[in-house]
């Protein structure tokens, strides 16, 4: 399923307009993601939760020429499945 997929799903179950519901999600995604610049979490109860987390300094090969690179520390997003969510998938 792609974005415009899930707008159309998302309009057609909650009852409202394609543009609504597509403003919706694009401002759900864009808080999403500005809460997680500020290194707080977002916990949707029943589905899961989003996160930051910092990816060590590592030293890696380029792997055409097998030199050693430094690759340096990294904010990453991390997301973890709620139990609901995981039971809903596994009974598939």
């Amino acid at each position: 399923m792609n974005k415009t997929e899930l707008i159309d799903h998302i309009a057609k179950k909650a009852e409202i307009t394609k543009a609504d519901a597509g403003r919706a999600l694009n401002a759900t995604l864009e808080t999403i993601i500005e809460t997680l610049t500020k290194g707080e979490d977002v916990a949707l109860p029943g589905f899961g939760s989003f996160r930051t987390t910092i990816r060590a300094a590592r030293e890696g090969k380029n792997p055409r020429t097998g030199e050693k690179l430094a690759i340096p520390e990294s904010s990453v997003p991390k997301f973890s499945a709620g139990a609901s969510f995981k039971a809903a998938v596994a009974k598939k």
